[in-house]
């Protein structure tokens, strides 16, 4: 991915779940947002087709806020913010 692919969206932290299989990116991003405080944004990639329904429950389910969200050649990215 270049930064072209990637617009320049701001995050405070990021993740990179590339390669990790259902459920490990959602796990992972858990994990990292647990440590974040409220109204911080995560940046996840991932390359799991699966991680879109994923990300999408999770956010609606947990109060979180998705910010932004990508997809270019396979790599999908979200931005989420702590609710």
């Amino acid at each position: 991915m270049t930064d072209k692919a990637c617009p320049d969206y701001p995050f405070d932290a990021e993740l990179d779940a590339r390669g990790l299989s259902c459920p490990l990116p959602l796990l992972r991003a858990k994990l990292e947002l647990n440590r974040l405080p409220s109204g911080a944004v995560l940046k996840v990639l991932a390359t799991d087709a699966g991680s879109q329904r994923d990300f999408h429950s999770f956010t609606r389910l947990a109060g979180h806020r998705m910010e932004h969200e990508m997809q270019v050649d396979g790599i999908y990215g979200y931005w989420l913010r702590k609710a």
